[in-house]
């Protein structure tokens, strides 16, 4: 397995971090990937897979993706037209709802339906940001949990979380004064609220697992 890994570079992400995990995994699992950080619209749409991290506001998240020439274009037509395998995290996985309420409203991908809005604790002791590491709950069966122990734990940083309009599409979830989804999916879509460059074990396997996955 060979190809180039597109891990977009819009202003608002840990790149670094995500570039190194990613470059380890590759090398461990024998993939002959290359991790390429890129503000390129051209790169992204011929990548074998894409990555967009995130972190900041979901408004200015969205101005700086919408800020690359041709990048919105590249990436529906290479994920949802051609099904390549895209992973968001953090706010790169809050992107992909219909509708973001940080700050007002502002539109998003639209690619997974759902909402991303504050997170409310029943607990007021429980501070804002959700930050640390959680246990995740596993909710279905998915290639990118795959060899993942069912109570492992992730590290998360976050003040909003993504509601998503169907159940089915919530694959892990953690728990934080109330139930926040960790992970979503759908077909050759998958988004991770934690941080996997950051949550070692558990985050390096879902990593090798995604540059495995052939949805």
């Amino acid at each position: 397995m060979s190809g180039t890994v597109a891990l977009i570079d819009y202003g608002s992400g840990n790149l670094r971090s995500a570039e190194k995990a990613l470059a380890r995994v590759a090398a461990e699992n024998s993939t002959g990937q290359t991790i390429v950080v890129t503000s390129e619209s051209g790169v992204v749409a011929e990548a074998e897979r894409i990555v967009l991290p995130g972190v900041g506001a979901f408004g200015d998240c969205m101005k700086g993706l919408h800020a690359l020439p041709g990048m919105i274009d590249a990436l529906n037509d290479a994920v949802l037209k051609r099904g390549t395998p895209f992973l968001g995290i953090c706010v790169g996985m809050q992107l992909l709802a219909d509708i973001g309420r940080e700050f007002g409203d502002h539109a998003g991908l639209g690619w997974i339906g759902g909402e991303v809005v504050k997170i409310a604790p029943r607990d007021p002791a429980l501070k804002i940001p959700h930050m640390g590491w959680n246990e995740l709950k596993i909710g279905r069966a998915h290639p990118l949990l795959a060899n993942i122990p069912p109570h492992g734990h992730a590290y998360f940083v976050h003040s909003y979380q993504f509601r998503a309009k169907n159940p089915a599409h919530v694959l892990a979830t953690t728990d934080y004064g109330e139930t926040l989804t960790a992970m979503i999916g759908r077909d050759n879509i998958a988004g991770t609220q934690f941080h996997p460059e950051k949550s070692q074990a558990v985050g390096l396997a879902l990593l090798g697992n995604f540059l495995k996955w052939r949805p």
